[in-house]
Order: structure tokens, then sequence, then C-alpha cells
């Protein structure tokens, strides 16, 4: 199977491509537009912060195209280079039974990956967002989190690696499809868990206290149709200074949380315009289709790791040979296998994916001016967009590929449009 091997490299080498490419772009149209504010914004934007998010927005690129080399490199590296076989046949030597085998193989290749990760990380939080001001973590929080993310990640994650192992090798035919399920049910459960058990690990989260606010916003569910089990004001600002509001949660467990940084900047018709947006999300089943779509994709995703399983020759072709005496790649092998080149072809459909949700935005905009003030609603996103350090004028490939929100200039243009008034 020469072909996948061809196949997989050319996918990688062209993603890589144009990710650089569409990153010399985007650096391109920031230091040309870093002079100029866009006429909808020049009575909220003052130059001095649209240079600030012109260079902002060069030196996430310029970590973010070093960044995707070197993620190149460690796939091709593990792949193709024979990292993930190395690893394999060195955790074999010890003797182990499966599944635990091939848990400390997954482990060991994710934790390797984290670690080779972790100094962009590091960059991105001390040196990037703290020369703009936006960052406010420090190193033992920092540290904190990152341990209360291994220990979430070994709690959570080993067990049901565990299950997907056991499946995968005592399953049968239809492992995939017991596997789909018991993962349904798990993110169906963390989702319904995150609010009240999950999140209040990193974050405080308080009751709104602002009672003039509050009745404001229990008015808006109440024209909405939304219930909740309350409101919420997370310390973000412990972390960020960055701003933001959203929901979650499921069924009757679900929150409205607004992070403290936005409630400092908004007046009380921003905020309700802002989270009336967030509403809108549900009540058009925006969360909805995505949820179905995202399990329909792990769906073809576990479908495709099955058909690899069961064609030696293509583990092989991407770098796992069959271990002597073996008739396939051990479990674990193929699953971090898959892990690793399915993101080279599935890459190509991040414009798709990003296309649907600027649409679910625009929508969800329409929706909240039907039970808000539609300038309050375009105030509030330009104090958003001015505050957080967002480019006004993106270059428009660049957009279209990635970005889940529409640009600036035209979602401010919807809302301000003469005919949208009418």
């Amino acid at each position: 199977m020469q072909w996948l091997t061809a196949a997989f490299l050319a996918a990688l080498l062209l993603g890589t491509a144009v990710r650089l490419w569409l990153g010399h772009r985007q650096i391109c149209a920031a230091r040309a537009h870093r002079e100029q504010v866009p006429a909808p914004f020049r009575d909220q934007v003052s130059v001095a912060e649209n240079q600030k998010a012109a260079d902002y927005a060069v030196a996430r690129a310029h970590l973010s195209r070093i960044e995707m080399l070197v993620d190149a490199v460690i796939v091709l590296a593990l792949t193709l280079g024979g990292g993930i076989a190395f690893a394999a046949s060195a955790w074999s030597k010890l003797g182990w039974r499966e599944p635990w085998q091939g848990l400390a193989l997954v482990a060991s290749v994710l934790l390797l990956t984290g670690l080779l990760g972790e100094p962009f990380s590091l960059w991105r939080t001390f040196r990037i967002e703290a020369a703009f001001g936006f960052n406010r973590t420090t190193w033992s929080l920092y540290l904190i989190d990152r341990a209360k993310g291994l220990l979430l990640g070994v709690l959570i994650g080993a067990p049901l690696l565990l299950g997907a192992l056991f499946l995968m090798q005592h399953g049968g035919r239809w492992w995939w499809i017991y596997t789909w399920a018991a993962w349904i049910v798990v993110s169906l459960a963390l989702t319904w868990a995150w609010p009240a058990v999950i999140a209040p690990l990193f974050n405080r989260f308080s009751p709104l206290a602002d009672e003039a606010l509050k009745a404001r916003i229990e008015a808006l569910l109440g024209r909405c149709g939304f219930t909740s089990q309350g409101v919420f004001v997370v310390d973000g600002s412990r972390r960020s200074a960055h701003g933001n509001a959203y929901f979650t949660g499921v069924g009757r467990n679900k929150r409205i949380v607004f992070f403290d940084t936005l409630l400092e900047r908004l007046a009380p018709q921003e905020v309700e315009a802002v989270l009336a947006h967030e509403l809108g999300h549900f009540r058009l089943h925006h969360i909805r289709a995505r949820i179905i779509v995202s399990a329909v994709t792990s769906l073809a995703a576990l479908a495709i790791l099955a058909t690899l399983l069961s064609l030696p020759a293509a583990s092989a072709a991407l770098g796992v040979p069959i271990p002597r005496g073996a008739t396939s790649a051990s479990a674990a092998s193929a699953l971090l296998l898959f892990a690793f080149v399915a993101p080279a072809f599935s890459f190509f459909a991040t414009p798709l994916t990003a296309w649907w949700s600027r649409v679910h935005e625009f929508a969800a905009d329409r929706f909240a001016c039907a039970h808000t003030e539609r300038e309050q609603l375009a105030s509030a996103l330009v104090k958003l967009y001015r505050d957080n350090a967002t480019p006004l004028a993106p270059d428009a490939i660049v957009s279209g590929f990635y970005d889940s929100h529409p640009p600036a200039i035209a979602r401010i243009a919807q809302l301000r449009a003469p005919a949208a008034r009418a």
C-alpha cells in the first residue's frame, strides 16, 4: 500500500504549506491595516488600539508558524519515522499484559508530545500574552493548572482508554460500534458534570450579585424560553484580561457564565445582548446540531480505525510494521497511528466547518436582535474586539479558511444595516 504512504506524506506536506502560507497572509494583512482603523470602528477604537491588535496578531502568527513546522516534524518522526513502532517495541520488552502495555504506550507517547509542545504554551502565555497586557497567570497558577489537568487526564482518560483498548481486542468485528456507544454516553456524562464538578476545580464560580442585571437577565431568559441552574460569574481575571460569556451543561444542569472581565467592560444592556446571542445558539439548536455532527464524525473515524486494524499493510505503510508472529498492529499502536495521521487529511475540511460555524454566528446575532436592542449588541461586540485585540480587517482568505466567527466588519455591517432594522 505504497499509495497510502504517498497520500499521507502529500497531505501532511501540503497541509503544512497551506498553514504557513495562510500565516504569511495573516501577517501581511495585519501590517497593511495597522495604521488605519476601519471606518465602522473609528468612534470606538483608537489608532493605538488598532496597532496593538495588529502587533498581537503578528506575534501570535509568527509563533504559530514555528509550531506548525515542529508539529509536522513530530508527526513524521512518530509515523513514517518509526517513533510509534520504536516505543511499542520498547514497551513490549517489559512483558506487560494487555491492555496495560497499550495504556503505557499511549500514555508515554502523549506525554512526550505534550512536553514537546510545552515551550510554545509557555512562550504564548508568559511572553506574548504578557507583552500585550493580557496574561495574569502566575507561574504557580500555571503549574497548578497543568498538574490538575494531568491528574484529570489520568483519572478520566486512563479508564476510558483501557475500556477502548479492551473493546478493540475483545469486542469482535463490531468493537467500533460498542466503543462509539460508550464514548457517546461518557461524553454526555462529562458535559453534564462539567459545570458543577470539573470546571470549579480550575475556577471560582459565584452567583451574579448585581440584582438589577440579574433581573434583566431573568426577563431575557423568560422571553427566550430558557431555564438554567443559575447565572454565575467566573474569575477569569485570575488568568487573563480577555473577556467572554458562555453557557454550559446539558438538560437541567445548565449554567450561564460571565467572565468577570466582561462584566467590568460592558453596560448592562450590552451584557444582555451578548447573552441573547449565546441563547440564540441554544434556541436555534446549533449545539444539538454540533453534537450530532460530532457523533457522526466520531463513528466514521472509528469505522476507519477498524479498517486500519483489519489491513496490516495499511499500518505498515504508515510506519508501524506488524510484529513478528502477529496478524495486525496492536490496538494501542493503531490508535496512536490514527490519532496522528487523521488530522493530516481532516485539515482540508477546516473551511467547511468554519463556514458552518459562521452561519450559526450570523443566525445567533439575528436572534439576539429579535430579543434585545440591535445597537447594544453591535456596541458590545466592538468593545470585545477592541479589548481582546482582535484584528478588525483580517485577510479574507485566512478568515474564510479558519475563522469560526464572521469578520468584524461583516458582522457589524449586518447589525447596523438599514435593511436589517426594517
